[in-house]
């Protein structure tokens, strides 16, 4: 880093942890966002914890295990834990089966950015925050460029069900349908919208709802057991997503397909991932399997679908109609497939279709975290954790989820991990599941 020498040295170890994990905090260029990205990490972490977590190991650990890694005894150390899991600087994720807990360190995003603002009833100075986050965030594209420039994107954009034809819905697959998600989550929570709440505190914030922000399944339950939000029931949870569509919000999802952890209502005024596509054109949301088709005999050219667009896919070109009227110019590589302008359109001119070729979804958490550290160079961190023993049943699922990879993926694997027997087992194992 080349202004390290502004933090204290545990937090410059907690910076360059981060940049171990799916999402680093970069320092930015900017002057006044290097000195914002100085106080989010002074805010959020003391130095106490910003030492512990720069030690944390890159894998989910046991308190045991971390018992061992930090030489502490249990009953000094999960108290030190939990107060980090209450804050979700680090994150605890319960296994239903047996009730034992592992802890992983939380990343900036999906992650310790966006739990700081979920809640109202901390003792955050929530308004500073605020200011540093969105000085950090927009001062520069380093952040953005950081968490969004990869072709594996964070989330993936759900098309609104009621934009669809009905002879379309018995093809839609229930991982790409928001009310399939909720129909079929194991818990559910609602938090406020980091995006809106930190945008309340600058007054710049839009009308739509700002608690409508859905945890699913084990997200749910962190947020449930940490107090970032509160427990709701499937009916309360589909009538957040009517009242999101009401107010021309797109659904964005983990981009997982197997037991996703959140279902997001954004705006493209205050959603940090639709404003990346916006300021600085990045491909920061996977779109959704459906992109728009337009009828010119149907169309009015009253730009509602051009007005309620959140990423400005769809612009009123020159060219009119007899009646005088400009048409819709649709930029298809722009479109995320989410559904709104063909929700807003009165006149049934823009309707959802199929894409020809179909966004690629990684099947489950393991596979999206393996693409997102192979994009940024880091695959090795992830499989020779130096910080810990290697885990036999952990190296076997992150080998099949390697054999699932192009081979072209899997060539560039090779040649990060730097290692005969990881590039022995990719050339030779076709069936993960061998």
């Amino acid at each position: 880093m080349g202004h390290g020498s502004i933090l204290t040295d545990a937090h410059r170890a907690l910076v360059k942890r981060l940049e171990a994990g799916t999402a680093a905090l970069p320092e930015p260029e900017d002057q006044r966002a290097r000195q914002a990205w100085k106080e989010i990490l002074e805010i959020l972490y003391s130095p106490e914890e910003a030492a512990l977590a720069a030690r944390m190991p890159v894998r989910p650990a046991s308190l045991e295990q971390l018992c061992r890694h930090f030489n502490i005894r249990p009953d000094e150390l999960k108290p030190r834990l939990d107060r980090m899991c209450d804050k979700a600087l680090i994150v605890d994720l319960i296994n239903p089966a047996t009730g034992q807990a592992v802890y992983v360190l939380a990343p900036p995003v999906v992650g310790f950015i966006e739990f700081s603002m979920m809640r109202s009833h901390d003792s955050l100075p929530k308004k500073k925050l605020a200011e540093a986050f969105e000085a950090y965030m927009h001062g520069d594209e380093t952040f953005a460029r950081e968490v969004f420039a990869g072709k594996t994107t964070i989330g993936r954009t759900l098309v609104h069900e009621t934009a669809l034809e009905q002879e379309s819905l018995p093809e839609v697959l229930d991982w790409e349908r928001a009310s399939a998600l909720i129909d079929n989550a194991s818990a559910i929570a609602v938090s406020l919208c980091y995006c809106r709440h930190k945008n309340s505190h600058l007054g710049t914030a839009c009308a739509a709802p700002l608690e409508n922000c859905l945890s699913i399944n084990s997200g749910a339950d962190f947020v449930i057991r940490r107090a970032f939000g509160r427990a709701v029931e499937r009916t309360e949870a589909r009538e957040i997503l009517h009242a999101a569509r009401e107010n021309a919000l797109v659904h964005i999802a983990d981009n997982v397909a197997d037991r996703p952890a959140y279902i997001c209502s954004c705006c493209g005024c205050c959603c940090g991932q639709l404003q990346a596509i916006n300021r600085y054109a990045l491909p920061a949301v996977t779109p959704s399997g459906f992109s728009v088709s337009w009828s010119r005999q149907q169309c009015s050219g009253c730009s509602r679908c051009s007005s309620a667009c959140p990423i400005g896919a769809i612009t009123m070109s020159a060219q009119t109609q007899g009646s005088g009227l400009p048409l819709p110019a649709i930029d298809a590589e722009r479109c995320i497939g989410c559904g709104i302008c063909a929700y807003t359109c009165g006149k049934k001119a823009l309707t959802m279709v199929r894409r020809p070729r179909q966004p690629r979804i990684p099947e489950n958490s393991l596979e999206k975290v393996i693409r997102m550290m192979l994009e940024r160079g880091r695959l090795p961190h992830l499989l020779f954790d130096q910080s810990m023993g290697r885990s036999s049943r952990f190296l076997n699922r992150l080998i099949a989820a390697l054999c699932a990879l192009s081979p072209m993926e899997k060539l560039l694997a090779g040649e990060q991990l730097q290692s005969r027997f990881v590039r022995f087992v990719l050339s030779r194992i076709k069936d993960p599941t061998l």
